[in-house]
């Protein structure tokens, strides 16, 4: 298996140890890693739930332009929540981000995530052709 690792600084330089994203085989398959309300350019959380939750997807979106692709090129999203009343907000702002059809996903609760976020998301991406 061969392995490339994406970075780019249109999203937030990883605080730890891991890569923005990971693309794998013949290059069609990425892993994007989690994305928190960073603002890239100042490396400071974004305010309140509305605004972290479009940071992410913005995060997302800038990591799968560097990885070819874009963000209807998601096949799998995984949401964490530390309020799953969110949820409904976070429907109603990934719809303005994805066309249909959408990607599988899952929504989770946790109790806490990285840098106090309210919400990060993973993703799995297939590139076409």
């Amino acid at each position: 298996m061969s392995k490339q690792i994406i970075q780019t600084p249109d999203a937030p330089a990883a605080i730890g140890t891991y890569s923005q994203a990971i693309k794998v085989s013949g290059g069609e398959t990425v892993y994007l890693s989690g994305q928190i309300g960073l603002d890239a350019s100042t490396m400071q959380m974004v305010n309140g739930i509305e605004a972290q939750i479009q940071q992410v997807f913005l995060n997302l979106k800038a990591v799968a332009a560097a990885s070819g692709g874009s963000l209807n090129d998601i096949v799998k999203l995984n949401i964490f929540l530390t309020d799953l009343t969110h949820f409904a907000r976070v429907n109603e702002i990934m719809a303005t981000y994805f066309e249909q059809p959408y990607p599988a996903r899952a929504a989770i609760g946790v109790k806490e995530l990285p840098r106090g976020a309210l919400v990060e998301m993973d993703a799995v991406m297939v590139l076409q052709g």
